[in-house]
């Protein structure tokens, strides 16, 4: 949901960035900006909610501030008290938020009986922008290239496009992701084992959990939730 003319559009051309054109997604430029205009209005911000396993749900937030855009990634529960924080996508950028395995986990375990977008191709676009990481699998760009194509992109360009989201993040490095340690977490925290964490210290699961205020339990769910245990 980055503006169209923002610096965070992603392609790479001559070995430089330029801003997304419609064309890359098979859409007319028309429509394109009419939905830019009405994704990006001031009295109404989009909201775009990702049910997943165990009752959570990935939620993307475009917070249409007039001095202050931006896209934000959060995940919820309704036993929370507040949400967790994965990203956020603007001037001020925070990330990456996801992990490949996550981000494939959640977009593949929809919960029917929640609302929100049920279908797999635009659940992983809508969380890829949130996604850095240094050891994707040689499956990620023919998934990804699957989802543009279903989505409209024609199929002779989706394996460049895909391979350039992947790889080629305008706000962050691909990183490191792996379970905690046992030593505690920064502020003194007890780690809760079974969530991984981000080695970029830019991410908001740098060193941070990522839900506060949940009990070890609601963190076991969670992990299950996000693939990072099996369910029982």
């Amino acid at each position: 949901m980055c503006p169209r003319r923002s610096p965070c559009g992603t392609g790479p051309v001559g070995g430089s960035w330029q801003s997304p054109e419609p064309g890359w997604f098979g859409a007319d430029e028309a429509d394109t900006d009419a939905a830019y205009e009405a994704l990006t209005g001031e009295e109404q911000w989009p909201v775009f909610r990702i049910p997943f396993g165990g009752g959570h749900t990935a939620i993307v937030l475009g917070r249409n501030l007039a001095d202050d855009a931006g896209t934000e990634y959060f995940v919820s529960h309704q036993e929370w008290d507040r949400h967790g924080y994965l990203a956020t996508i603007d001037g001020h950028q925070a990330g990456p938020g996801l992990s490949w395995r996550e981000l494939t986990h959640i977009a593949g375990t929809p919960d029917p009986r929640a609302p929100g977008v049920q279908l797999l191709p635009v659940r992983l676009l809508l969380l890829l922008p949130a996604l850095g990481d240094a050891d994707l699998p040689a499956e990620a760009t023919g998934l990804i290239s699957d989802a543009l194509i279903e989505v409209g992109v024609a199929s002779d360009g989706a394996p460049g496009l895909a391979q350039a989201l992947l790889q080629d993040h305008p706000l962050w490095e691909p990183a490191g992701w792996e379970l905690p340690t046992v030593s505690p977490l920064s502020g003194g925290q007890d780690h809760f084992p079974g969530i991984l964490h981000c080695d970029e210290p830019g991410s908001p699961r740098c060193g941070t959990r990522l839900a506060q205020g949940i009990t070890r339990d609601q963190s076991d769910r969670l992990s299950r939730a996000l693939g990072a245990w099996p369910t029982p």
